[in-house]
């Protein structure tokens, strides 16, 4: 496949070196001294799967100088979608799809906005992984899995064929039988465990060891089961206790990306996510009292990250 890769960090990185190691045809759309240094460098991927390199590597910043692809792989901060979404334009062929693997549950929305809904696919993955340096991923937690399918979830050819890609690149692939189940699913994880871990500012490790922090996390993930219904996704009535008990799997040292991204003064996925749980309740008329408090704890260091005050 003619694969472009829209956002080259710790996710399309790693998913996307992979499917160029195993032969497929991918290019990199990436910026800065990340992209300079694969451009000059290569790809280096420091995985618990194994490690490798690419190079030379396909990469650029200029999504005209890649033409039309079967398929692209949006890999970049929630906040960035709908921007991504114009700048990708040139690649966008009479058959290319468009699978967002990013955080958040309003990506194929506003993909399908811009695109047509009949180009996007829903998708997710895990993976804990960053960039550890320019041209250099490392990936450091979680096995890499990658899921997606059609958005009223019916069997296509194209979701077959992307499958067997990943399959011929050794990465954990499914089609779910219900995609935005399954996306919401992961919401449950990642917003919850990204807006107690980010307010606490600890690791995994001591989220889940102490009572008070074990109890916001599971506290969280009610609220979110609560706007799921509300929004007519079914989550596995067990859904809470599935993703406490694999928080209590992870490294102790695991941090979030959300969570990183507000360590380090970054711009975060903070409206994406711990946001979207308080704004999506609020549309249907449920009360999320927890996310709320997150989200308006780390609201002003996320306002400064933006220079907006």
């Amino acid at each position: 496949m003619r694969i472009a890769v829209f956002g080259a960090g710790g996710v399309g990185g790693y998913f996307g070196g992979r499917l160029a190691f195993s032969g497929e045809e991918v290019f990199f759309i990436a910026r800065g001294e990340h992209l300079r240094a694969m451009q000059v460098d290569g790809l280096r991927v420091d995985s618990l799967q194994g490690d490798f390199r690419l190079q030379p590597v396909q990469a650029t910043d200029d999504p005209g100088q890649v033409g039309q692809v079967d398929m692209i792989l949006v890999a970049v901060k929630a906040w960035q979608v709908v921007e991504a979404a114009q700048v990708m334009l040139p690649m966008i062929g009479s058959t290319t799809f468009v699978v967002p693997v990013l955080n958040g549950v309003e990506a194929p929305t506003q993909l399908a906005a811009a695109l047509g809904e009949e180009r996007v696919l829903g998708g997710l993955c895990r993976i804990s992984s960053h960039i550890a340096g320019p041209g250099h991923i490392r990936h450091v937690g979680i096995e890499p899995h990658i899921a997606f399918g059609e958005l009223d979830n019916r069997a296509s050819q194209r979701c077959e064929r992307l499958k067997a890609a990943f399959q011929r690149a050794s990465v954990s692939v499914e089609i779910p039988v219900d995609i935005r189940a399954a996306i919401w699913d992961k919401f449950l994880f990642i917003a919850s465990l990204s807006g107690v871990g980010a307010v606490t500012r600890a690791p995994v490790g001591v989220m889940r060891s102490l009572p008070g922090t074990r109890r916001l996390l599971e506290q969280a993930m009610g609220e979110i089961i609560a706007v799921a219904q509300a929004h007519e996704v079914r989550l596995p009535v067990d859904a809470v206790t599935r993703k406490l008990d694999f928080i209590d799997r992870l490294p102790e040292d695991t941090l979030a990306s959300m969570q990183r991204d507000i360590l380090a003064g970054r711009p975060s996925e903070l409206e994406a996510q711990t946001g979207a749980v308080v704004r999506l309740g609020r549309a249907r008329g449920v009360p999320t009292p927890v996310n709320a408090f997150l989200y308006d704890s780390l609201l002003p260091q996320e306002l400064r990250a933006r220079g907006e005050i």
